[in-house]
């Protein structure tokens, strides 16, 4: 495993993707393939399942240490990582273990059956035996996430630099239906176990946020305009009578919407098509929070499948019987498009609706009423471009609606993790509820680091009850946070759920007497 710590520490140690690249690449040229193919597993989250529970470590490391419960979670909370948090506290090891990292996740996997006696004999043993970095790691092994800042996009770039082979044919092959005890090394770079010709997508063209005015766009007769819609940007590939269906992730979500590939399976000729997924009843696009129900899912119901029933809304076509359209116009797709969608019509399957309007102040009106029916704002697509890989700015704008703003107070605070784990960087918010305060979200995006730090003092100096790394804090700072929807939510206390919310503002100006009722946020709605 000494190799594989030394790969993550000069992984750690850098922000600069392309180091991270070379250093991948050094390990693959030196590891066995079984770790390897563990790793790529490890970071495409294909880990086996926690074989101990966190609270039984957290037990046996206090038996070891003879520390005090609160001195461990003042520790805990100091580190903001459990699986460091042991390593760091944990005696030196008395001898040290030298095995290869597939031999260490194999044990893990036979240790998931054992009894919690075995299993602490195990843990204990590997402890002891184990330097602290490596410690660590087994501690990742068994539960943790390695949150490196190595994306499945490095990933496959390292191994493409390795192999070269082309970079979308290997980020389909790793996320496909495969296990390290399955498979070679070398098969899977070269996708024995899927079919690429038939599979392969594109890669999606992406829009920059509005900056100018309308009328520096020029000629509005120059342009396609549709409403955005807040679902899963997705690619549908057809051909040779099978059907995939990619996300933007650039992740296979074939096998969680049955009913779209049954859809496509019965339409005739070959093509890829750019649209949206959404969970759509009674002809009404419901909201995000709804859609979230069928995602990430082994195995999706018939009883799941009527109470979120989805839809695609068809953006575009990339390709039909085989030809590449993405140099052609966007104004020359929408054609073939249409064409396609009159031949091969099915309920399930919407084209996106181009709106006409007189002149460009029509749009910011219409852009304000999206909300209504759970739209995001506008798309706009300049007719003469071509479907470009990424973004080109000039091309295609999203001019998405104003987000939604309430006033909140901070009644918590917890540190943040890395760099940050000094500082409190996660703030619970509430708002008014008769005499009482309701929790109504959380966020940790939006403030600068010197608000950062104002704010950590702050929280030492105010803090009334500590949980862990959580603190109590009093009911007086009061911020104003941005967020893009809102829903009904019997998940939540306060009976809604924000969508993305984030911190606009520190409001010095305003006491928790000023803050938002929970009857307010939820006019909103």
């Amino acid at each position: 495993m000494q190799d594989f710590s030394n790969l993550i520490s000069a992984i750690e140690i850098t922000n600069k993707t392309n180091a991270k690249i070379d250093a991948l690449v050094s390990y693959f040229k030196t590891a066995p393939d079984e770790d390897k193919l563990w790793l790529i597993a490890l970071f495409t989250r294909k880990r086996p399942s926690r074989p101990v529970k966190s609270n039984l470590m957290k037990t046996w490391c206090t038996e070891i240490t003879k520390l005090p419960e609160w001195l461990f979670l003042e520790s805990y909370s100091t580190v903001g990582d459990l699986g460091e948090t042991l390593a760091l506290l944990l005696p030196n090891p008395e001898n040290t273990i030298q095995k290869p990292l597939h031999i260490w996740i194999n044990e893990l996997i036979n240790l998931k059956p054992k009894t919690d006696e075995e299993k602490k004999i195990y843990v204990l043993k590997a402890w002891n035996s184990l330097e602290t970095k490596q410690r660590l790691i087994f501690n990742k092994l068994i539960g943790g996430s390695f949150r490196i800042g190595v994306s499945k996009k490095t990933l496959v770039n390292a191994l493409s630099k390795l192999s070269g082979i082309d970079a979308n044919q290997l980020m389909h092959s790793i996320i496909g239906n495969w296990t390290p005890n399955s498979i070679t090394f070398d098969d899977l770079l070269n996708g024995k176990h899927i079919n690429y010709d038939n599979s392969k997508p594109y890669p999606f063209c992406l829009a920059y946020a509005l900056d100018k005015e309308l009328v520096a766009l020029g000629d509005k007769n120059d342009w396609q305009v549709e409403y955005k819609w807040d679902g899963i940007r997705g690619q549908i590939v057809k051909r040779n009578d099978e059907v995939f269906i990619w996300s933007r992730g650039e992740e296979l979500v074939t096998n969680q919407f049955p009913e779209l590939v049954e859809a496509i399976s019965n339409l005739e000729g070959d093509f890829v098509i750019d649209g949206e997924i959404l969970a759509i009843k009674d002809s009404a696009v419901l909201l995000f929070n709804d859609l979230q129900k069928r995602l990430n899912r082994k195995n999706i119901t018939k009883k799941l499948m009527e109470e979120v029933p989805v839809g695609f809304y068809i953006y575009d076509i990339l390709e039909l019987n085989n030809m590449d359209l993405r140099s052609f116009s966007m104004q020359t797709r929408r054609t073939k498009l249409e064409k396609l969608f009159l031949k091969n019509s099915a309920e399930i399957l919407k084209l996106s609706t181009i709106i006409n309007f007189k002149n460009w102040n029509e749009l910011d009106a219409l852009r304000n009423t999206a909300r209504n029916f759970n739209s995001e704002g506008l798309m706009l697509k300049k007719k003469s471009s071509i479907y470009n890989v990424g973004r080109k700015k000039g091309d295609w704008w999203k001019w998405k609606v104003d987000p939604l703003t309430i006033d909140v107070v901070m009644i918590y605070a917890q540190k943040g993790s890395g760099r940050r784990s000094s500082k409190y960087t996660d703030y619970t918010f509430a708002v008014k509820k008769e005499d009482k305060l309701v929790t109504v979200a959380k966020a940790y995006s939006g403030l600068t680091d010197k608000e950062i730090t104002e704010i950590s003092r702050w929280v030492n100096k105010n803090a009334l009850e500590k949980f862990g790394p959580v603190r109590t804090v009093k009911p007086e700072l009061v911020f104003e946070i941005a967020f893009e929807g809102i829903a009904y939510s019997k998940r939540h206390k306060s009976g809604v759920a924000l969508r993305f919310p984030r911190i606009k503002r520190w409001r010095k100006d305003k006491t928790v007497k000023d803050i938002d009722t929970i009857e307010s946020v939820k006019a909103l709605i």
